[in-house]
């Protein structure tokens, strides 16, 4: 493999390795299809960054971040929930950024590759991923307690409204570490699905973290090296969540067995 291929994989599998552990939480918390919605916030940032021509990175995080920050402040101004929150704000973002995406940049957009991978680039989803990881493990404690019971959490002490929108805040990191190769489209896919898989595979969450994030990675590794040998497609992100889809169907037969 050449080194940039070398350093692609290394980066997709540092999303796979974020994307393992931000799915559980997700799970637990029961917004996963809301966390779905949230990648497309980046859709109007990748549009405008593609029309005005600077780092569609950059533009994507922007909308991303700052949609994440509308959706937190709308959910606690009019109590609605998460779900529906995300679904009032996803509605604008797409019809935004499908109004200002150019045509010919729409599908780099949806379905990831949108730049080659540098050094830097490699050096910044590293320091997501670390990021990422480290915010979970100091969250951990107080997200358990406010998704089985928000009430007790706030007794002993837990800012949930802050738990809530540092989760959603990590979220969005996640997602944006690979909207490079996955897209607005299937950014979330691989932190749905492995989480999904390994949810049929044990009710342990030491265990639950361990099952979906080896299924994560085996995903994005099998994605890639069938793709880059085999089918050669131009896009990498739907040979990887075609893996998760595959395995998570195995977890359904392995649980019923």
């Amino acid at each position: 493999m050449h080194e940039e291929q070398i350093l692609f994989l290394a980066l997709a599998l540092l999303f796979g390795l974020a994307a393992g552990l931000v799915g559980c939480f997700a799970l637990m918390k029961r917004m996963l299809l809301a966390g779905d919605v949230i990648s497309h916030l980046a859709l109007p940032g990748l549009g405008a960054a593609f029309l005005f021509k600077v780092s569609p990175l950059v533009g994507g995080a922007t909308t991303l971040f700052l949609g994440t920050l509308l959706v937190w402040r709308l959910q606690k101004k009019t109590g609605l929930t998460t779900d529906a929150t995300i679904g009032v704000v996803f509605a604008a973002a797409l019809a935004i950024g499908a109004a200002v995406t150019p045509r010919e940049d729409l599908i780099d957009a949806l379905f990831g590759e949108l730049q080659r991978v540098s050094v830097l680039g490699f050096l910044l989803g590293l320091a997501a991923t670390l990021v990422v990881a480290l915010s979970l493990f100091l969250l951990k404690d107080g997200l358990a307690l406010a998704i089985f019971s928000p009430d007790l959490a706030a007794a002993t002490g837990v800012n949930v409204d802050r738990v809530n929108l540092s989760f959603l805040l990590v979220f969005s990191l996640t997602v944006l570490v690979g909207l490079r190769f996955m897209g607005t489209l299937l950014a979330s896919a691989l932190i749905i699905l492995p989480a999904a898989a390994a949810r049929q595979l044990t009710d342990k969450l030491s265990t639950f973290l361990v099952f979906s994030v080896a299924v994560s990675l085996v995903s994005v590794l099998a994605g890639f090296l069938l793709n880059t040998f085999v089918l050669k497609l131009a896009l990498l992100g739907p040979t990887i969540v075609l893996f998760s889809a595959f395995f998570f169907a195995l977890s359904m037969l392995a649980r019923k067995a």
